[in-house]
């Protein structure tokens, strides 16, 4: 794939994550989880022009700093996630402020490591920033997994007639 369908590709995944995170949604245990962020890796990987061929050394480390800022980027998110249960057992996630604070350092972050690469001559190919979303993406997922199995239901309240009445769980606080 060409640079500017992978600068698409990371904008529309990007956009859906963003819309998407802000929502509750339902963590599902059997779901594929981490089939998203291995499609994306496949789509970086492919491609020749990861490592700049010039600068070899200095675009390995580029690409390891970008990745340890999606690693980085994708436990924040995870963690400043705020996670429920409801009494029939469901878990459900949220992001918070504080997730949008997570996103707008990492992105800093990921601009300034760009310039930083620009400054010493090195080309940097859209696959870098891709690997790294499926990086963030694959570890807020398996966090946000590990972290729903720790989570009780909320019990269900009796009335005076004997009914059960369903109560939301309280949700988490970050």
């Amino acid at each position: 794939m060409s640079g500017l369908v992978n600068a698409l590709a990371i904008a529309a995944v990007v956009v859906l994550v963003v819309v998407r995170q802000f929502r509750a949604q339902r963590i599902g245990v059997g779901r594929r989880w981490w089939l998203v962020p291995v499609v994306l890796a496949f789509v970086a990987l492919r491609e020749p022009g990861i490592v700049d061929a010039h600068h070899r050394a200095a675009s390995v480390v580029l690409l390891g700093a970008e990745l340890l800022i999606g690693l980085a980027t994708g436990a924040g998110w995870a963690w400043t996630t705020r996670i429920w249960a409801e009494p029939d057992g469901a878990v459900w996630s949220q992001s918070t402020k504080a997730s949008v604070t997570v996103w707008i350092v990492g992105i800093a972050l990921r601009v300034g490591l760009f310039a930083l690469g620009t400054a010493v001559g090195v080309h940097q190919d859209s696959s870098a920033l891709l690997l790294a979303l499926a990086a963030t993406l694959l570890v807020r997922s398996g966090i946000l997994l590990w972290r729903s199995q720790s989570i009780a239901p909320a019990p269900a309240m009796a009335t005076a007639y004997g009914d059960s009445t369903v109560r939301s769980a309280p949700r988490e606080r970050v």
